[in-house]
């Protein structure tokens, strides 16, 4: 299993999988929101979404575990 973590501190403004989805290599999993910019967090590798630990609208900081994949 590989996790996705924050590159920075920020509002978890919007999850864009759940569990069970079948994510690829760049493709948006989260987006931040922080200092009223919109930053998309991407996967580095591809595989299927075994657990989301972000919730929209709560805080992560960086290094936070947002998304675990499952190759």
């Amino acid at each position: 299993m590989t996790e996705i973590t924050a590159s920075m501190a920020g509002n978890v403004w919007k999850v864009l999988v759940k569990p069970g989805d079948t994510v690829e290599e760049g493709q948006d999993v989260v987006i931040l929101e922080s200092m009223k910019m919109e930053i998309p967090i991407s996967a580095d590798f591809g595989g299927i979404v075994k657990e989301v630990r972000a919730e929209e609208g709560g805080f992560v900081n960086e290094g936070d575990v947002l998304v675990v994949v499952e190759d």
